[in-house]
């Protein structure tokens, strides 16, 4: 069976980076799970896993409320990186205000990386559906 060689979870809530590790490893659909606090962590590990042509993670679970640098700034980061894979994004959030959905129609509408957006708590079926997708593309 094929895997996801890695996926990333980027969120400062210690259960939702428990929660979606136990569905991801249940699931046994990838191979590597990265954890950050926030996105500056993040950021900082992917521009160097460029920097040493190893291969960035396929999936990315991001939240957008975290302290030092959060998921709208992480991902204009993210976007001008120069990664011509399509990464899958998954924005997990339980805000509930309108603009986030707007920034996520903005975000989207400038990267060729496929950015989804999911309330919290995600479930493992979401789980399921988004590696089954990378694992076929």
């Amino acid at each position: 069976m094929t895997k996801i060689n890695t996926v990333s979870i980027i969120d400062d809530d210690p259960i939702t980076i428990f929660g979606i590790t136990k569905m991801l490893n249940a699931l046994e659909c990838c191979e590597s799970i990265e954890t950050y606090m926030n996105g500056e962590q993040a950021i900082q590990a992917i521009r160097e896993q460029l920097d040493t042509q190893q291969a960035v993670p396929e999936v990315i679970f991001l939240d957008i409320n975290m302290p030092i640098m959060d998921g709208w700034q992480f991902l204009d980061q993210f976007i001008e990186l120069n990664i011509s894979r399509t990464i899958r994004i998954n924005i997990v959030t339980s805000s509930i205000d309108p603009v986030d959905r707007q920034n996520w129609k903005d975000y989207r509408s400038r990267t060729h990386h496929l950015i989804e957006f999911r309330n919290k708590p995600i479930t493992r079926d979401e789980i399921a559906l988004i590696t089954e997708a990378v694992k076929q593309s």
